[in-house]
């Protein structure tokens, strides 16, 4: 079966394993999962991730390291914007602010997938992906 919005599969991988306390994840790979995980692992969201092929059909997968902080998770909140049903997009002006600066907004940009800071930077809009906290 296909699946409809792999990003809001990782996504909710991760809040998962959060729950669960575990200390690595593994999600299908794509070019978007990438993109938006090296956006996590600079912001410091995660401590990486490696590619790792399991499958015997030679498909690739991402094993995520979670990070943690006094045994809390250091990602509060991990929620998808825009989804395949309503996409969400904002112009540089309006870009979101997540918790007054504190959080990181995931934008899929003509220049690339990057937090909402370097978009304002870059003077760039796009598409809202995901919101954290």
């Amino acid at each position: 079966m296909a699946m409809t919005d792999p990003l809001g599969d990782m996504l909710t991988r991760i809040r998962n394993a959060q729950m669960r306390k575990m200390n690595k994840v593994s999600t299908p790979a794509s070019k978007l999962r990438q993109n938006v995980l090296e956006v996590l692992a600079a912001e410091g969201y995660i401590r990486g991730y490696t590619s790792v092929a399991h499958d015997v059909s030679g498909r690739s997968e991402f094993e995520i390291e979670l990070k943690y902080f006094d045994g809390e998770p250091v990602i509060r909140t991990i929620e998808r914007v825009s989804k395949p049903g309503r996409r969400v997009y904002a112009s540089v002006k309006n870009l979101p602010r997540v918790a007054n600066g504190l959080g990181v907004s995931i934008l899929s940009t003509p220049k690339g997938v990057m937090a909402d800071h370097e978009a304002r930077e870059q003077n760039v809009g796009g598409e809202v992906l995901c919101r954290i906290f």
